[in-house]
């Protein structure tokens, strides 16, 4: 197994309200909520398309972090703007600007054999990502409801390539998803991740399902990129830890302590300012609410 892990996603400004006030222009996106999430744990490389007035900005924000932005491309045209309002702890869509697809053509590092994940994107594009990805020893994707709804054949092109799956309980239902297991089967995932938000996250393999409750003892600011961030952190703990189903409840708790970190501030400025240290000490505390588990998280 190649102990390499890449996300595919978006690059985005965006335009939120709720609680916290009201922002534009902040800078956010599938792929920089996984990569920053990730990167407290192993390197990972970046796949995505960036308007040129925004390149500086990306590069800005990743720092010395183990983040390589050589797949990055520089577009000549708008960067891509999300427009959103949060009420009860999530996103309601407004709607984007996502004329920058038009332009892109994904450029994927040729013979990539490790993990990968296609974060959230139009889902034809999704779908082309998750083709040219074929080769890897692990392919995640992720769901938007909106993109679900407006592209749902494109949509159900990119679950048939996944081998692991994440949506919250709206995209599964626009899926037709009904009985979680069932949906795993029908699609051939080796892997299904429901996120609830405050109820935590559930996986469903062919081993049955795991549960790992949200840590209610922190602030919640903005729960934007909660969703990527779990799936960072459980892929990049469950890659460098081995792969071994035996490992999926602890890999899922380092998915719930980076959205944990995430969701503390608006954007990614939490997750961009967070530490190892930092990350560690969340993981505890996550284990620490799981039965029959040490609090102690193992090294990586």
């Amino acid at each position: 197994m190649s102990a390499e892990l890449l996300v595919a996603g978006s690059i985005a400004l965006d335009t939120l309200d709720g609680s916290f006030g009201h922002v534009e222009n902040e800078l956010g996106g599938s792929a920089l909520y996984f990569a920053l999430a990730a990167s407290l744990i192993t390197p990972v490389q970046v796949v995505a398309p960036v308007g040129k007035d925004k390149a500086p900005l990306v590069e800005e924000v990743v720092g010395s972090r183990p983040v390589e932005l050589s797949h990055l491309q520089v577009i000549d045209a708008p960067t891509y703007r999300w427009r959103a309002h949060q009420e009860g702890g999530r996103n309601i869509d407004f709607g984007s600007q996502d004329s920058i697809y038009d332009h892109w053509q994904p450029g994927l590092p040729p013979g990539y054999s490790g993990w990968s994940f296609a974060g959230s994107m139009r889902p034809d594009r999704q779908a082309q990502v998750a083709s040219g990805l074929a080769g890897s020893s692990l392919l995640a994707a992720d769901a938007m409801l909106s993109y679900v709804r407006a592209q749902p054949v494109e949509a159900g092109d990119v679950l048939r390539r996944a081998r692991w799956y994440f949506c919250n309980h709206e995209e599964f239902a626009a899926l037709g998803g009904v009985e979680p297991q069932e949906f795993r089967r029908r699609w051939l995932l080796e892997g299904l991740v429901l996120k609830a938000g405050e109820r935590g996250v559930t996986a469903y393999t062919s081993d049955g399902s795991v549960h790992v409750p949200a840590l209610r003892t922190h602030p919640i600011v903005d729960t934007t990129g909660a969703g990527d961030a779990t799936a960072a952190g459980m892929l990049a703990h469950w890659l460098v830890s081995g792969g071994e189903p035996s490992a999926i409840r602890e890999a899922l708790a380092w998915g719930v302590a980076c959205a944990s970190i995430t969701i503390e501030d608006i954007g990614l400025r939490s997750i961009a300012r967070a530490t190892r240290a930092q990350l560690d000490s969340r993981v505890e505390e996550v284990m620490e609410c799981l039965p029959g588990e040490s609090s102690s998280p193992s090294a990586t």
